[in-house]
């Protein structure tokens, strides 16, 4: 058979836009960095038989060629890309070939997927593609295939980037250690899937293995928590020391807070720059979503800590959750100033279908709108609690584009120079990535 897989186009306007700087190598590389690279569409490659071929696109930079005669079209479904993944989708159909949709968003409302393809898968896919494609071959594809058991990441083979792959795309080089997440923060797609709050691991060696085909020396670890267990990343640390890699991380703050050596190994493997939920600077709003591990009075202590070790810290902040008021922005916009933080990140609460905040605006009938487009942390499309939609939109708005003025921007690149030239590359990058967001934002 002749396979395509696909992920549809997604990326937040003002990101990508060309210019001499854009199509400079570092910015290409430290851009794809930003963004989660997508590894499901590789693994489900590395596990299709020998005897078929298989392409995948990304949708954001390459053409799709509706007429490559394919027997079988895969499309990945994350919510802020459904509309494009279901205009795909739509048009392989009409011109009869058969589509199979899976992803967050398929995972989360699967009859919805239906009613765009000839099957939706539900939840992790490793164990159901060989038998999906086998079903298929026989002419016998059911509507639905779902995860009843948890995937375990021993048997999954490592990416090794196979000859019979064409070019992906701006996928940028990724590595999964460890999936899954046990904390259950409400507003976290990884809770709409079967078994993702069970946290697993994959062997080292396999991992390290992977690290080896990777062509690239910076590259991003896309686990949810990558130190959420920190023996097993303390050992993963020792085994990449001397590979000459550096690379990017999602941790949770509180493992850093209390364990000297997991940073103190993490930055002798390469860490360049951690990433961090920190939510908000309220912990009234931080235990309203459950997030239990994260303590404000700690951050400023633990993010120096970190920055004595040469790494950089990004955090995450999100606005609109219900014990925000009017007041939230400023008072975030101070605080990300007094823990020096080397990037922040505004987001806007969005209800992911699947999760529990989801669930809970809908049974209050406080959902706004389904254009699932809108589904991109830079709209409004609930009712907020204790402010107008307008006034959630125009506050984030406002500081970010404060947060990321020219001079603010100037005075955390300089900083940055104190931890070395790969957190200074980064922050600069990044700065000025983000800074093209928030002026368009």
């Amino acid at each position: 058979m002749k396979i395509l897989l696909i992920s549809p186009q997604f990326r937040k306007k003002g990101f990508g836009s060309e210019s001499k700087f854009t199509s400079m190598p570092v910015y290409k590389l430290l851009f794809n960095s930003f963004f989660k690279p997508n590894l499901t569409l590789l693994t489900l490659a590395m596990l299709t038989p020998e005897e078929h071929t298989v392409e995948i696109i990304d949708d954001t930079v390459q053409p799709i060629q509706f007429d490559r005669g394919y027997d079988l079209v895969g499309i990945t479904v994350m919510t802020p890309a459904t509309n494009r993944a279901y205009e795909i989708s739509d048009e392989f159909r009409q011109r009869n070939k058969t589509v199979v949709l899976g992803g967050w968003h398929a995972s989360a409302l699967p009859e919805e997927a239906k009613q765009h393809a000839d099957s939706v898968v539900i939840g992790e896919a490793e164990n159901l593609w060989p038998s999906l494609l086998q079903d298929f071959s026989k002419g016998d594809l059911k509507p639905f295939y779902k995860q009843m058991k948890r995937v375990d990441l021993k048997v999954i083979p490592p990416i090794t980037r196979v000859r019979r792959l064409n070019k992906y795309g701006s996928f940028p080089d990724g590595i999964e250690a460890t999936r899954g997440c046990p904390i259950g923060c409400k507003f976290c797609s990884a809770t709409n899937k079967p078994f993702y709050r069970e946290f697993r691991k994959k062997p080292i060696q396999n991992v390290i293995e992977e690290i080896g085909y990777l062509q690239k020396k910076i590259f991003v670890f896309i686990d949810n928590s990558l130190t959420f267990d920190p023996n097993y990343a303390k050992q993963l640390f020792k085994e990449m020391k001397g590979k000459n890699k550096k690379f990017y991380a999602l941790g949770n703050i509180s493992m850093f807070e209390r364990d000297d050596e997991l940073l103190k190994l993490a930055a002798e493997a390469g860490l360049m720059e951690i990433k961090i939920g920190l939510e908000s600077p309220n912990q009234a709003a931080i235990d309203s979503v459950s997030k239990w591990t994260n303590k404000v009075k700690n951050y400023a202590s633990v993010i120096k800590k970190i920055h004595d070790y040469g790494i950089s810290v990004l955090g995450y902040f999100m606005f609109g959750l219900d014990v925000d008021t009017k007041d939230i922005f400023d008072e975030t916009l101070d605080f990300v100033q007094t823990i020096e933080l080397d990037l922040a990140n505004f987001m806007i609460l969005t209800p992911y279908p699947g999760t529990p905040i989801y669930d809970q605006f809908e049974k209050e009938d406080r959902i706004l709108t389904k254009d699932w487009s809108k589904y991109d942390l830079d709209h409004v499309v609930f009712q907020p609690k204790n402010m107008s939609p307008e006034e959630l939109l125009s506050g984030t708005k406002r500081i970010a584009k404060e947060y990321y003025s020219s001079i603010n921007n100037i005075k955390r690149i300089l900083r940055s120079t104190k931890m070395g030239f790969y957190p200074f590359l980064s922050t600069s990058v990044l700065s000025y990535i983000t800074r093209r967001w928030a002026k368009q934002f």
